[in-house]
């Protein structure tokens, strides 16, 4: 079937968590055939190939020869499985991780690619995916271009990016996703635990992250760490005297604010 600038392509998705469906989905809404979904369980597989009419499978010896392209979406571990397995000597066959190098598809075609996205997928949430970063990497500077023509049908935010620099990228992206949600998680809880409502929280959030438009984040620093207001300091240090945990973190994160400003 193969066309990408014209649109028609023809995808087939190995997996079907948040990121297979994201992309199953981005993919179908730009145009191209979802031709089948493998997932180890076929309920699954059902649910993610009914929202982009494919046909749901979940064995991967019954995976045909028929797409253009063979997403695999899966974890890294099951990506060095299928690479024992898998051959599909005439696909692009790409995987989305941020950690892997590419060569683990080797053994399965010798055109493999990545595409990976510093984002974080939730299978129920809906995205803009014109908004979405696309990072590009082919085994073959024709297998780079098939992917980046394959990425913009999605998304004008396409970055090419070797092995070294995507596993640069992915570890940042886990600081600004992971991290921060697990700081905010313990924000929500902490607001909790002292009958306060979390929500009130929300704007200041929102007004954190809008700081990223404003240029060097370390300038824009504030709080009694940034002032070096030893008073406020030690006051909330007494605070978390009864939580050993939080008060490491506040003291590695207070050491970490005075080290940049």
């Amino acid at each position: 079937m193969r066309e990408y600038a014209n649109v028609p392509v023809n995808i087939s998705i190995v997996g079907s968590g948040n990121v297979a469906t994201h992309f199953a989905l981005a993919f179908h809404a730009a145009g191209c055939t979802i031709h089948q979904v493998l997932s180890r369980s076929l309920e699954h597989a059902q649910l993610l190939a009914r929202r982009v009419n494919a046909f749901p499978v979940n064995n991967w010896q019954r995976l045909d020869n028929e797409a253009d392209i063979y997403l695999l979406a899966v974890s890294d571990d099951a990506l060095y499985d299928l690479a024992l397995d898998l051959r599909l000597p005439d696909a692009l066959v790409v995987h989305t991780s941020g950690s892997t190098p590419l060569s683990v598809l080797k053994p399965i075609s010798h055109r493999h690619g990545v595409l990976w996205s510093p984002q974080t997928f939730l299978r129920d949430i809906a995205m803009d995916y014109s908004r979405l970063p696309l990072c590009i990497e082919g085994s073959t500077p024709k297998a780079e271009e098939e992917l980046g023509e394959l990425a913009a049908l999605v998304s004008r935010h396409i970055y090419r990016l070797g092995y070294e620099q995507r596993r640069h990228a992915h570890l940042a992206a886990v600081m600004v996703s992971n991290f921060v949600n697990a700081l905010n998680a313990t924000a929500h809880d902490y607001m909790q635990s002292h009958g306060l409502d979390p929500a009130m929280l929300h704007p200041l959030a929102e007004q954190t992250l809008a700081k990223w438009d404003f240029g060097n984040l370390w300038l824009q620093q504030t709080g009694p760490a940034a002032r070096r207001d030893g008073k406020t300091l030690d006051a909330q240090r007494r605070l978390l005297a009864d939580s050993p945990e939080l008060l490491r973190l506040y003291d590695e994160m207070t050491n970490l604010i005075q080290v940049h400003t």
